[in-house]
């Protein structure tokens, strides 16, 4: 099974929605890109246009050279790629229904949650670190403190937090 990471590897952010190519989920899934894409269109009614949409060439660019992707006319694609927001995975589940699709579907899922969660972390954290700040320097004003010795304090500390050389100095202390 994928880990965590690999699948995470796997999206990409297009037009503003977290994707997953067709290709890739195909891979995943054990099926061929044809039968994956053909299974969606017979089933079109599922997938609106914020659960799938085909990448332009200026989209699918980038892609290639970010990820090795063959290009057209070279034994790649012949036709812009499809791309699947978390609804359109989820949806594909009930498109393609084999045991192995419905275990990585499940995996896929935890994925995106796991992306949501660090981005809200992430969010929060920042805004704590600014908060923080902002008192910082409020106290500093009003107390008449010079914030440049406390920078160069903090600076020392993490001086001294960094790993240090394990084994023998040659130089003799010499440069």
């Amino acid at each position: 099974m994928n880990s965590l990471v690999e699948v995470q590897n796997l999206i990409y952010e297009v037009r503003g929605y977290k994707v997953m190519l067709d290709s890739d989920l195909a891979k995943l899934y054990g099926v061929q890109t044809f039968n994956l894409n053909k299974a969606v269109k017979r089933n079109l009614q599922r997938f609106p246009a914020d659960f799938m949409f085909q990448l332009t060439k200026e989209e699918y660019e980038p892609l290639i050279f970010q990820n090795g992707i063959s290009k057209t006319g070279r034994g790649g694609r012949r036709f812009m790629p499809y791309v699947f927001t978390e609804q359109g995975v989820a949806m594909l589940s009930t498109v393609l229904n084999s045991e192995q699709a419905i275990a990585i579907n499940i995996q896929i899922m935890r994925t995106f949650v796991q992306i949501k969660k660090f981005a809200l972390e992430n969010k929060e954290l920042n805004k704590r670190l600014t908060d923080l700040e902002h008192l910082f320097m409020q106290h500093c004003k009003e107390n008449q403190l010079d914030n440049q010795e406390l920078m160069q304090a903090i600076d020392l500390l993490l001086d001294r937090t960094k790993p240090r050389k394990i084994g023998f100095n040659t130089t003799n202390g010499k440069e």
